[in-house]
């Protein structure tokens, strides 16, 4: 039976998380609407086709910068303002026919938005072609992908003081996590990641930033119970979106259990860290194993309910009674830190 005070916790929690989700949403599209009237030179046009367009009429947007003429999709219009607003963009030049975002020439403003090699480069990233590697202020990674950009420039886990601790990162991907949070001065890292080619490319990472005495890499799941996962032939930049269920199959990887995983390697979870970004196994986790997960004294997860037909509050529910939760994002979808 549920505890009255726990019960209160998560109704207050989701009622906070939706008005607060209202109000940023609303606060937020107002600031990028005005700030977009130092990007373009017709931004006030370009607010309302914008506006327009989002409710089905037939509006075509294009922006005007100098004498370039820039045609965009609501996305690409969306997520550069927002990139602007949030001081990730800082300018938009057009040069000789030529454009310019943040002083770096690009192709096409639509690359910076689908292509994160681009997106990197205007946020200061170098490519080593004689090396065949990325890098920026001594960070190294072989190949370009979203997520570094995320945690390196987005700072994702800032919210998270790791310096002399241990983490466990269930879902490491390409190590990008985990070598953050080596970067910020852990004790170790146990990163843990299924897909053998995001595993094979976080390898490739480690030793890259020379981080091996640090990262303790596992090709391995994390379940609830004892078992296999179903990588299902995802590609590696699909895996993200994807989450790999218990079962046998071809592609099956070997699961542990965060018990297993507690007691092979001597963890205490009193100086401990429990990072989650598994696009759904982070409910597996903690609705049923919970016994293990509330040794951590601290936890940073996304959440992901749509995934798992869940939803967040069934993780309040068992969280409430030992932590404290911050969420940032809404119903379906975002990032939760809790403390005890």
């Amino acid at each position: 039976m549920i505890n009255w005070k726990v019960s209160l916790y998560i109704m207050a929690s989701l009622l906070f998380v939706k008005a607060k989700s209202i109000l940023i949403k609303i606060l937020t599209k107002a600031k990028k609407a005005f700030d977009s009237r130092r990007l373009f030179n017709n931004w006030l046009k370009l607010l309302i086709k914008y506006a327009l367009k989002r409710v089905g009429f037939d509006a075509k947007l294009i922006a005007r910068v100098n004498k370039c003429a820039l045609e965009l999709n609501p996305e690409v219009f969306g997520i550069i303002v927002d990139r602007f607003s949030r001081g990730f963009i800082k300018s938009i030049e057009c040069i000789n026919h030529k454009l310019f975002v943040n002083g770096v020439e690009v192709n096409n403003i639509n690359d910076v938005v689908y292509d994160p090699g681009t997106y990197a480069r205007v946020l200061g990233w170098t490519y080593d072609a004689v090396h065949g590697f990325w890098y920026k202020d001594n960070i190294k990674f072989r190949y370009m992908r979203t997520p570094i950009l995320e945690i390196f420039e987005e700072d994702m886990y800032e919210i998270l003081d790791v310096k002399g601790k241990i983490v466990v990162d269930i879902g490491a991907y390409i190590g990008d996590s985990a070598i953050y949070f080596a970067l910020k001065g852990v004790k170790r890292v146990f990163a843990i990641e299924p897909h053998p080619d995001a595993f094979a490319e976080m390898l490739d990472n480690i030793k890259l930033n020379n981080l091996e005495h640090i990262i303790v890499p596992l090709n391995l799941g994390i379940t609830s119970r004892s078992s296999n996962i179903c990588i299902e032939n995802a590609d590696i930049q699909d895996t993200a979106h994807i989450y790999h269920r218990p079962g046998n199959c071809i592609d099956a990887v070997p699961a542990i259990t965060l018990s297993e995983l507690i007691n092979k390697f001597n963890i205490d979870g009193n100086d401990a860290v429990l990072k989650m970004d598994c696009e759904g196994c982070e409910f597996d986790v903690i609705l049923n194993d919970y016994e293990h997960v509330r040794l951590f004294r601290e936890l940073v997860f996304e959440y992901h309910p749509t995934l798992v037909n869940k939803s967040l509050k069934d993780l309040l529910k068992i969280l409430g009674t030992d932590y404290r939760c911050n969420i940032r994002g809404d119903e379906s979808f975002g990032i939760m830190y809790c403390a005890k």
